[in-house]
């Protein structure tokens, strides 16, 4: 998934020209004249952009007078400062950059610089200071430092406005992206995290070893966080939340809410950036989705420092964010709801683990070690289920590839509401144990066509297992009794249902398609999905036994969803059959 592209419209671009990049919404001084302060605006084919009057190239000879960037590491890293990092800092061929995020950082900035190594200096590709809109004068401090020290690697950029920590970082990210890096180093520019030992973050990357690598205060190699100066609430809090996020993620971090961070780049395209927070819980969404697509993670420990700057993150208000973004995500893999920043994991149809849930109930109907045709199998998590059981399955449904492909022998795309006939084609004389109709008539326009298909291809004592919504559901009745019925994204009353059933007229739809009823089993309704917990939770488990209890002795007024296990009646249904084309 690409998910880079053009920066925001509100910003505008200068100076970088001479590389064929112009970002829209973006200050940038890429080359600086000894007249930088001369800024013409651009209003012929990009009114939008600004431009340089007289660009130095950097390859352009430097003015005598102006000297080399010194290093001054900060006095209390000397000691690390007079290691030698020639080994450590070397770029193995990647393409590497270095994000500073900055915002009022005007009395911080230059030592920052300042103490990057040599080495590093010299490996990395490009340093692009992305100023957040700053009220002070940190943007043209970071432009004359450039234009005076004649620093080529150094590129400063500065947002039209404000876009949030999470939205600056974003932005730095797509630049480096767009510009084909390997790899990308988040540093900070008031001071906190320590530029001096920048190789540490990037070598496991550029060795191969990790897709990001964070930065831990929480590891003791440099005397722990409380003597580097963390304030003992902010040590406390960054404790519980790390410890929640683990025992909710099921991670093992030391620490979650660091800010020195190194990133593949190419496991980061993989990452869907555009809904994500510009907020400071961003470092933890990333976290989230980098977990959950299964990159490698490794930690460095990195030396504590608070100083004079200013911190701009409400505590409290941070770790709200920070437990929400958690608890957002699990319900977006739970499928109980669907938030933008986590869409990509919703699955619309999710498989159902709970006991007496409908794929309970069609797994133990399917048995194993059966040819099973699969109708409606969306990305294949059902099917891959049933590979378990040793059965061969086979699938169809209108997407054109299933994300579970490997879990089927075969793969067939066909628009079920026009039936199957050419899949049945495709097929020749093969025939099944099992047709699996879950969750699929209802949908359909002309369901007795697909019903009556189905039949054609099962061997002699095969059956369908089909599942249908009880319409007649408590939740409905209800509703209908307030005067309402609306429609949902999923459940009974799914936006996309063409027809409803209750489990009279259930049973009446499969006897008058010539299909006797072996078995019937009614489902409970999916209180997981409500309250977004598991169905192992003990709780939950309370409250199934009980739903099943009722459900059993009133199954019209409770059951979720009736799901049938019938076999076709042939001599019923010769006439019938008769009548219906495969094409």
């Amino acid at each position: 998934m690409e998910s880079f592209g053009r920066f925001p419209q509100e910003l505008t671009a200068f100076g970088m020209t001479a590389q064929g990049y112009a970002f829209d919404g973006i200050i940038a001084q890429d080359s600086f004249s000894p007249f930088a302060g001369q800024l013409a605006i651009s209003t012929a084919a990009q009114p939008n952009i600004m431009e340089l009057p007289d660009v130095i190239d950097s390859a352009s000879p430097r003015h005598p007078s102006l000297a080399d960037l010194p290093y001054e590491p900060h006095p209390g890293l000397r000691g690390m400062a007079c290691a030698d990092d020639t080994v450590e800092a070397d770029c193995n061929g990647k393409r590497i950059g270095i994000l500073i995020v900055t915002y009022n950082a005007i009395t911080t900035l230059p030592s920052v610089l300042k103490r990057i190594t040599p080495n590093v200096w010299k490996n990395v590709e490009e340093i692009a200071v992305f100023d957040d809109a700053s009220q002070d004068a940190t943007y043209e401090l970071a432009v004359g430092m450039k234009m005076m020290r004649s620093i080529p690697k150094l590129t400063v950029l500065k947002q039209r406005r404000n876009l949030g920590y999470g939205g600056n970082q974003k932005a730095g990210y797509h630049y480096f992206m767009a510009k084909g890096f390997d790899v990308v180093v988040l540093l900070h520019g008031d001071g906190q995290y320590a530029p001096e030992i920048l190789s540490h973050l990037y070598r496991p990357i550029v060795s191969g070893r990790a897709d990001a690598v964070f930065g831990s205060r929480m590891m003791r190699s440099y005397g722990g966080p409380l003597k580097g100066g963390m304030p003992l609430y902010k040590y406390a809090g960054n404790r519980i939340l790390s410890s929640f996020e683990n025992r909710s993620l099921g991670m093992k971090l030391t620490e979650f809410h660091s800010g020195y961070r190194a990133y593949n780049l190419h496991a980061l395209r993989s990452i869907d950036l555009s809904d994500m927070t510009d907020d400071f819980h961003f470092d933890t969404e990333i976290i989230i989705k980098l977990h959950h697509q299964h990159h490698d993670i490794q930690e460095v420990p990195i030396p504590t420092y608070y100083g004079s700057e200013i911190c701009r993150v409400n505590g409290m208000k941070y770790a709200r964010n920070v437990a929400r973004s958690v608890r957002r995500y699990k319900q977006t893999c739970r499928s109980v709801s669907c938030y933008p920043e986590f869409k990509e994991y919703f699955v619309h149809y999710p498989i159902k683990q709970s006991k007496y849930s409908s794929h309970y109930y069609a797994r133990q109907l399917t048995g194993s070690r059966c040819d099973v045709l699969d109708v409606g199998c969306g990305e294949g998590f059902f099917a891959a289920e049933l590979k378990k059981d040793n059965n061969r399955v086979t699938g169809i449904d209108r997407l054109p590839a299933a994300e579970q492909n490997g879990a089927m022998e075969q793969y067939f795309t066909a628009d079920l509401d026009q039936g199957i006939a050419p899949v049945i084609e495709q097929l020749a004389e093969k025939r099944f144990d099992r047709v699996l109709l879950l969750d699929v008539l209802e949908h359909l326009k002309q369901p007795d066509l697909l019903l009556i298909q189905c039949g054609q291809i099962l061997k002699p004592d095969g059956a369908v297992v089909v599942s249908l919504p009880n319409v007649a559901n408590l939740t409905v009745r209800l509703m209908l009794l307030f005067g309402k019925f609306n429609y949902t994204e999923r459940g009974i009353l799914d936006r996309t249902h063409c027809r409803f059933f209750t489990r009279k007229t259930a049973r009446k739809f499969l006897e008058e398609n010539h299909y006797r009823i072996l078995e019937e089993k009614i489902t409970l309704m999916p209180l997981e999905l409500v309250f977004g917990l598991k169905c192992e939770n003990p709780v939950m488990r309370i409250l199934n036994r009980s739903l099943a209890i009722i459900t059993k002795a009133i199954p019209n007024l409770f059951g979720y969803q009736i799901v049938f296990l019938a076999k076709r009646d042939n001599e019923a249904a010769i006439s019938r059959t008769a009548s219906v084309p495969f094409r």
